[in-house]
């Protein structure tokens, strides 16, 4: 076995071992992100590290019966502790053969854009307009190592875990075997996760409305958020069209609603609690799920019966 095999054996060990579940390797000639470059030019091969949210961190989302978890558990505990420690674990093993490595996790409070936002993020908290500092594309990076395709709502479609996983990537100037692109083969299009998105913030010609998503998935839909009173946006001149998602919202309208949203405590990190958990995302599993498109195979369905509303009034 060459040196080369060898030293990535030895990363996806370890990787695995603090807890990824996909990991594969990208060389950098066929990275179409040219920030790869643009952040360390004498990257040779990107590695991605892809680690499952859990399936039950969404189960109280679905019954309507807790929320706190889905953000805690599947974005903020993975983000903060369980990914970064697998990142420095994996850097010290490429440092230890003499090898660069920089670990690249999403940044969440820093955009070169200067109107854009992350739903996950309280607004008032990310740094626009930081032209100087190169963002990965996660998402393109994600394809180009091979972890997975680009679903309609812009999230990466596994054949194990479907859109329920997050990653991290390593920059490295060894030149590590590349595993093969996956061709697209799991998402049909079929237009489930723009359906079920409470705010119709998925295009399915222009993909996501990012201002539109941070507004309803903190839970601006009354017919999908126990914790908001009858009274909320009661002097709103657009209040039904707002609670029942019909709105559409401008940045400057969607910060406006988002100052109005504090219905449900927050999470560490300027983490927004998900009210609506990713719908798309659950859609697009459920539908993967039901053509037994998926890998793991589970007891019982994840949707059990008919998704529940509110009233609106």
């Amino acid at each position: 076995m060459s040196t080369m095999a060898t030293l990535k054996d030895s990363l996806i060990a370890t990787l695995r071992k603090y807890g990824a579940d996909i990991v594969c390797c990208g060389a950098v000639g066929r990275m179409r992100d040219t920030a790869v470059t643009k952040i360390y030019p004498g990257t040779k091969s990107v590695v991605c590290a892809a680690f499952r949210q859990l399936r039950g961190a969404r189960r109280g989302i679905e019954e309507g019966s807790t929320y706190y978890q889905y953000t805690t558990n599947a974005v903020e505990t993975l983000e903060e502790t369980v990914m970064p420690m697998a990142l420095l674990k994996a850097a010290a093993v490429l440092e230890d053969h003499g090898y660069m490595a920089l670990p690249q996790r999403r940044n969440q409070t820093v955009m070169q854009e200067k109107d854009s936002t992350n739903p996950e993020i309280d607004y008032r908290q990310i740094f626009r307009g930081c032209e100087k500092e190169p963002q990965l594309d996660f998402e393109q990076c994600a394809v180009d190592c091979g972890l997975g395709e680009r679903g309609c709502s812009g999230s990466i479609l596994t054949d194990d875990f479907g859109p329920f996983q997050r990653y991290v990537f390593i920059l490295t100037d060894a030149e590590l075997p590349a595993d093969p692109v996956v061709a697209p083969h799991l998402c049909d299009r079929c237009g489930v996760c723009a359906a079920a998105c409470p705010g119709k913030a998925i295009d399915m010609a222009k993909g996501v409305d990012k201002w539109q998503c941070a507004v309803y998935y903190a839970g601006a839909n009354m017919s999908k958020n126990p914790f908001m009173p009858p009274e909320a946006f009661l002097d709103d001149p657009e209040r039904l069209q707002l609670i029942s998602g019909e709105a559409r919202l401008t940045p400057e309208r969607a910060r406006a609603v988002l100052d109005q949203l504090y219905f449900y405590p927050g999470i560490k990190h300027g983490y927004k609690t998900s009210i609506c958990g990713r719908a798309c995302d659950i859609a697009c599993y459920i539908h993967l799920e039901e053509l037994g498109a998926l890998k793991r195979q589970f007891h019982t369905p994840f949707r059990k019966r008919e998704p529940w509303a509110l009233p609106l009034i």
